[in-house]
């Protein structure tokens, strides 16, 4: 009885009861907005409404699972499982973006600036795509580590301004978003810089080179590309970098008690430069992602708002390497499956709440505790145990 307790009690439990109230909430709105449900209770009563709404649901989610996971429509196999594949290609940028934004979470540092640190990193990365001639392999080898490197140095500089004038790091993130996003739209408003040649009225960079484009995992059968195989190795970067190496220790030492870090030897100043610069690289990976995963120019919104959906797979993840990859899987799995849900009818704003809510019960697990009855323990070493296992720490309240 005390090992089920102890498992109920986990941040692991209250994460998937997130999701499941997170869908709950979905499935009321999905009811509420449903032309057949007010049809049904309009002509029949209740009971019908009530049928009507259990129909409303099953085929939303129906259809997210067609788009996401499996078509079970599909005539063979390969169609089947194209979904899965969307969502894998889908999920890749977000998990990367994920991993990022809950390096910084764990060392005590709030960075909303990843949308600005993918852009400016995808800059370069178009730079050299599109700007540099090299050999096959190695100029997308070039044009992924200058995206990185990008990313990170923008991160530096709020690491930097933070520990050198103690400037909030919320703000300089949100500020250098603007500025990012600004110098990217420049860049490819300028046919001397990165426009595209006859790009229309829109500005957009060209293309990435052939020699720069991450190669497809199934060529002319899915259009999944590498970059989720450079999700994948992230993953376990930031596993090793948070949970095995003397870096990471004093990550987590900063994030714990900033305090007691500079007491114990730590230089709180730089470790702040570091986190923020290792923070944006992985930024830099999901930017890479959007600059070399495509055959065509992309505007100033390539960024595709990652950055910030980033902050929700980070928070779904708990901290936890393989937490954030399964989150950015399934917030991977709502674009895939979204317009899916929207050719049946159902609004794809409902998504959106779903995602919302999950966020509200994983920032609120007193509420999740009260509505399921969990048991809330002390802290014994068995627990601690279970709780690393079942993904890192868990904070109540």
């Amino acid at each position: 009885m005390n090992v089920v307790k102890e498992i109920l009690s986990t941040s692991a439990t209250k994460a998937f009861l997130s999701i499941v109230m997170g869908f709950a909430v979905g499935a009321i709105f999905m009811m509420i907005s449903g032309e057949e449900v007010s049809e049904a209770f309009e002509s029949g009563g209740f009971a019908e409404a009530f049928q009507a709404s259990l129909r409303t649901v099953a085929d939303g989610y129906g259809a997210l699972f067609r788009g996401s996971v499996f078509n079970t429509r599909a005539d063979d196999l390969a169609t089947a499982i194209r979904p899965l594949t969307e969502t894998f290609r889908l999920g890749a940028p977000l998990i990367a973006a994920g991993l990022g934004i809950s390096l910084g979470f764990r060392v005590g540092l709030f960075n909303i600036g990843g949308n600005g640190q993918m852009l400016f990193g995808i800059l370069w990365a178009t730079w050299i795509s599109t700007r540099v001639e090299m050999p096959i392999i190695l100029h997308m080898l070039v044009a992924l580590v200058v995206a990185i490197l990008g990313a990170a140095l923008w991160g530096a500089l709020v690491g930097f301004l933070k520990a050198q004038t103690g400037a909030h790091e919320v703000i300089l993130t949100i500020m250098l978003n603007y500025v990012a996003i600004s110098l990217f739209t420049w860049f490819i408003r300028d046919p001397n810089l990165l426009q595209q040649v006859d790009g229309g009225g829109t500005p957009k960079s060209d293309a990435p080179a052939l020699t720069a484009q991450l190669p497809a995992l199934f060529p002319g059968t899915y259009a999944l590309h590498a970059g989720f195989v450079l999700a994948l190795l992230a993953v376990l970067v930031y596993w090793w970098l948070m949970e095995r190496s003397a870096i990471g220790f004093r990550f987590r030492m900063v994030g714990h008690n900033p305090h007691a870090a500079r007491t114990a030897g730590i230089s709180v100043e730089r470790t702040y430069v570091l986190a923020m610069a290792t923070s944006a690289a992985f930024l830099g990976v999901a930017g890479a992602n959007q600059a070399l995963g495509t055959q065509v120019g992309y505007t100033e919104t390539v960024h595709s708002g990652i950055g910030f959906d980033g902050i929700t797979v980070a928070l779904l993840g708990g901290g936890n390497a393989v937490g954030i990859l399964f989150a950015g899987l399934l917030f991977g799995a709502f674009k895939a499956g979204g317009p899916q849900m929207q050719v049946i009818g159902v609004s794809p704003e409902v998504l959106g709440i779903v995602q919302g809510a999950i966020v509200l019960f994983i920032a609120a697990p007193p509420l999740v505790r009260a509505i399921f009855r969990l048991p809330m323990l002390a802290s014994t070493p068995r627990l601690d145990r279970l709780r690393g296992r079942f993904g890192g720490k868990a904070v109540e309240s």
